[in-house]
């Protein structure tokens, strides 16, 4: 009875809920179907009765009524599985669970699914949120509006209660506190929800670090000697006595500093010493971010990596089977990192950077691979993990001090293996170590995680007749030709589309996640055939490090990439990934590790009667010049989409080149192309729309070269009496996503600025110049040519991070001065360009925003649409118009994104800069726009609609090409 009390479809009191699939909030009873027609029986749909049964005589008509009644049998069990994603939590990585709610949301959806979100703040206040809100860039952006948006519960009791109603499973998507230490677990096992994941009990176990290393000492495993501090009174006899038991120098011995119950490498610091230990864990104690730190030893010249456990045995019989680990390599662009601290941090994690490279497989021994996943294996059976889990450790090539033999798993003739972090809700970002691991075995994102989501109902007995109903409805959309893995299309009708991303210039990571997002979406679409390409110097990336951009061969080439070889933190990963995966050698050993985790899998999973085999082909990547590239996007009849950032991406030469082609491709043709990627051509192109209510920014142009070898002071004061102005703003004239931007007060911030252009430092570091600011990174090779301007002051926006008396959050804006930053996304057809709802930028730290707030999901805020607080409708109804009249102006046509200040008066327009290829990100800032459109757009749509109007602009463009 419990079974059919869970998986009947209660109708309740109203309550608020968004679906996708449908253009405006509803109001129903708990649950929107997506698909109503197949969730409701003939019977539920109008008390039709069942056929009379049919004359015994007649054997083809008994049978014939047999199968019919079989039939309306199956259609009456068919009921799509009701899923909950539960995000956000009191931890810093709220921001991340953010990323990995939306990213489970895009790829286990479907009409055999419904999902509904919900989201927890940092107060633990639940709310049940539109998924829409899963594509803003951080909780931020509409924490302090969850009172008007969201439908909230009194208490976390009643949140759970109404999953118990509402929903058949939970997959929670908290990473850290609350999630990931048994906390959210707990409240749904007292309410007999289904979960995904590990029991309350072992999360509690193996998410304090401290409690594991026990754990795993226990069992035989080598770890890492510790020493656990506590309170804010630390016995600094205790420290010295550790340091010296494991022959550390107490002045100076390295160790790392780290919470015990944190994730995503939060408050992880190198100190060196036991005062400088010391101070770092009460650093980490006073920010709140544990109350407990441990000590570690630094593991001198080990070799980190990671690995993905998937759960395949029968739901009483834990059969953990771990994937192909991945290598984690930090790298070093330029001697000044090298000084930096030698740590996987935050943002190394989650930043696209040169400074970390994966690798997968990990390039070590092989009866290392082996050990590593026999481990990981054994550990996830040992500490009653359950479904999916990441396990962490490191490779000890030579022997360690401190690391002894007193351990009975750990050994291997190449060097030491030590266990150290249990992640039990790995992250799922796009490319996420679990997609990863999962792609090189033959998953595809949507199949690792509905595979995950099957085995987990397995474990709860109430679900089996949902499991059924779930079932029966995947057959039926499967015969429809409409299921996840199905295709009406064979592969050759469908419309072939090239997703190309890359290219040489500082945004060339940045468009790597473009590119991706765009592939992914895209390939959801069962009419098309998507390839994702990799633009690359034809020598490789090693011709663009330190070099002057006069002395750079630019001959390009093209890559088409296979699935596993697109996930990947840079395009210098995706290349060398490239390069290995065609290396003899290299390919038989990935071939053999591949098969082996396969056949593991494959005879686990047969037994199951919902596997129907892995969806990713091994396949390898091909190679072409950028001109065969282009001849064959001809010859295929295939539409480019263009997410290259930058260089020929967006100087008109990429567009230039289809067009003489006839190759249909997104967004602005050569000549906007041309004019707007220069931003001192873009200002003199829009002199002429004063009375349009659109304004330009005073610039002084400088060559490199030429201030490079002019007199500090002369530079100065020649460029503040230009620009009229003592503060300035530092941008190359030609690169975009914030590379190279920074604000200068004094002649000492230029001269800081110029020795890092001098010096080609990859970075400057946070607070190098005299205001606040993070980290900058500098474009390499160096700009040609500098722009300086005016530095437009806004009104600092400020959204309480905690909540007020009443439960809300506040957002305040003081209003003293006129200007607020904005970008404004246009979309739609030659001189029809039609402007989306603007988004206010506010900044999290500094005067300008920082490559994170801006790319780095889970960081930045954006504001979208503004608040009536700060613009007023007519104010914003003329920026819109404005921002139409530059769109009207430049010749932009597909889409296009515009960055500038509007007047919160008049609504007036001070431009920055257009990018006619801008961000694609899962979290860009077009996707929350575009959302707020009447009817919302969601991204899959959006990203299908740039490419409709690739074929319409062709028609229009090939007449004005250049000729």
């Amino acid at each position: 009875m419990a079974s059919l009390i869970r998986c009947r479809h209660l109708w309740s009191p109203s309550f608020t809920l968004w679906n996708r699939n449908n253009t405006n909030s509803v109001t129903t009873p708990f649950l929107q179907f997506s698909s109503p027609k197949l969730c409701i029986s003939k019977r539920q749909r109008g008390g039709l009765s069942l056929p009379a049964t049919p004359a015994i005589s007649d054997v083809g008509a008994v049978t014939q009524a047999k199968n019919q009644n079989e039939s309306e049998r199956e259609e009456e069990r068919a009921k799509p599985l009701r899923v909950a994603l539960v995000c956000g939590g009191p931890s810093a990585e709220r921001g991340i669970s953010l990323n990995s709610a939306r990213s489970v949301l895009d790829h286990i959806q479907g009409e055999d699914l419904i999902v509904s979100c919900y989201y927890i703040d940092s107060d633990f206040n639940a709310y049940a949120i539109s998924s829409a809100q899963l594509y803003s860039n951080t909780p931020a952006d509409f924490d302090f509006k969850l009172q008007s948006l969201a439908q909230g519960f009194k208490s976390l009791d009643e949140f759970v209660h109404h999953l118990a109603m509402a929903v058949d499973i939970v997959f929670p998507v908290i990473h850290g506190r609350f999630g990931e230490d048994g906390g959210i677990q707990e409240l749904l096992e007292k309410a007999n929800v289904p979960f995904v994941g590990t029991s309350s009990e072992y999360c509690r176990q193996a998410f304090d670090k401290y409690n594991a290393s026990l754990a795993l000492k226990r069992l035989g495993f080598a770890t890492v000697p510790s020493c656990l501090v506590e309170g804010r009174e630390i016995d600094k006899k205790v420290v010295i006595e550790w340091f010296e038991s494991v022959d550390l120098h107490t002045g100076n011995g390295k160790v790392v500093v780290k919470p015990t119950r944190a994730g995503s490498s939060i408050g992880v610091e190198i100190a060196y010493g036991v005062d400088d230990a010391i101070r770092k864990a009460l650093n980490i104690i006073s920010q709140g971010i544990d109350e407990k730190v441990l000590i570690e030893l630094f593991l001198e010249g080990g070799k980190e990596f990671t690995s993905i456990v998937l759960d395949v045995g029968p739901a009483a019989d834990s059969r953990p089977v771990a994937l192909l680990p991945t290598e984690v390599e930090l790298q070093f662009s330029h001697e000044k990192d090298k000084q930096e601290e030698t740590i996987f941090n935050y943002r190394r994690k989650y930043l696209p950077t040169q400074q970390v490279v994966y690798h997968t497989p990990p390039r070590f021994p092989t009866d290392v691979i082996e050990r590593i996943r026999e481990g990981s294996s054994l550990l996830f059976r040992k500490l009653n993990l359950k479904d999916f889990a990441r396990i962490d450790g490191w490779f000890l090539p030579n022997p360690v001090p401190g690391i002894g033999s007193n351990h009975t798993f750990g050994t291997t003739d190449s060097g030491t293996i030590v266990f150290t972090d249990i992640n039990l809700i790995s992250g799922m970002e796009q490319t996420s170590f679990l997609f990863q691991q999962a792609s090189k075995v033959g998953f595809s994102h949507s199949h690792i995680l509905r595979t995950i989501l099957q085995h987990a109902c397995l474990r709860f007995p109430s679900l089996a007749s949902c499991i059924d109903g779930w079932h029966a409805l995947s057959r039926k959309l499967e015969v429809n030709g409409c299921g996840k893995f199905s295709s009406n299309n064979k592969k050759s009708d469908r419309q072939k589309v090239l997703v190309l991303f890359g290219g040489a210039t500082s945004e060339r990571h940045v468009s790597l996640m473009s590119g991706t997002n765009v592939w992914l979406n895209l390939k959801g679409f069962d009419d098309l055939d998507v390839t994702p390409c990799l633009l690359v110097p034809a020598d490789g990336y090693g011709s663009v490090q330190n070099q002057n951009i006069d002395d750079i061969d630019w001959s390009l080439e093209v890559w088409t990439l296979p699935y596993s070889l697109v996930l990947r933190h840079t395009t210098e990963e995706v290349y060398a990934a490239c390069i290995e995966a065609i290396e003899p050698d290299q390919a038989v050993k990935t071939s053999r590790l591949r098969d082996k985790v396969m056949g593991e899998l494959r005879e686990n999973l047969n037994r199951h009667n919902w596997f129907e085999g892995f969806d990713i082909v091994d396949e390898l990547p091909a190679k072409y010049s950028l001109e065969q590239w282009v001849k064959l996007a001809k010859e295929s009849k295939a539409t480019v989409f263009n997410a290259v950032h930058g260089g020929i991406g967006e100087d008109g030469t990429l567009q230039l080149m289809l067009e003489l082609e006839n190759v249909p491709y997104t967004g602005p043709g050569p000549v906007a192309s041309r004019t707007c990627i220069d931003k001192v051509v873009t200002s003199q192109a829009l002199k002429n729309l004063v009375e349009s209510g659109v304004l330009t920014i005073p610039k002084d142009v400088w060559s490199t070269e030429k201030i490079l070898e002019t007199p500090i002071s002369t530079v100065w004061d020649d460029m503040i009496t230009l620009l009229r102005s003592e503060t300035v703003c530092v941008k190359p004239a030609r690169d975009g996503c914030s590379t190279g931007v920074a604000r200068l007060c004094s002649i000492e911030d230029l001269q800081v600025y110029l020795n890092a252009v001098r010096s080609c430092l990859p970075r400057l570091q946070a607070n190098s110049l005299s205001r606040a600011h993070g980290v900058i990174e500098m474009p390499i090779p160096a700009s040609k040519l500098l722009v300086f301007e005016p530095f437009i002051e806004t009104d600092e926006i400020v959204i309480s991070s905690r909540s007020l008396s009443d439960g809300s959050r506040s957002l305040s804006w003081s209003g003293e001065n006129e200007w607020v930053e904005v970008t404004v996304g246009v979309i739609g057809k030659h001189g029809e360009m039609h402007s989306l709802n603007p988004s206010i930028t506010v900044k999290e730290s500094g005067d300008i925003l920082s490559l994170e707030e801006k790319f780095q999901g889970g960081t930045g805020i954006n504001l979208t649409p503004p608040p009536p607080t700060i613009i007023s409708a007519e104010a914003l109804k003329n920026c819109k118009k404005g921002i139409e009249a530059i769109a009207a102006s430049l010749g932009l046509e597909g889409f296009s994104r515009i960055d500038a200040f509007v007047s919160v008066k008049t609504g007036e327009v001070l431009v920055i800069e257009v990018n006619t290829v801008p961000g694609m990100t899962p979290s860009t800032v077009l996707i929350h726009q575009a959302l707020a459109e009447e009817p919302p757009i969601y991204p899959q749509q959006f990203f299908r609609k740039i490419l409709d109007l690739a074929l319409v602009r062709t028609k229009y463009s090939s007449q004005i090409s250049f000729r």
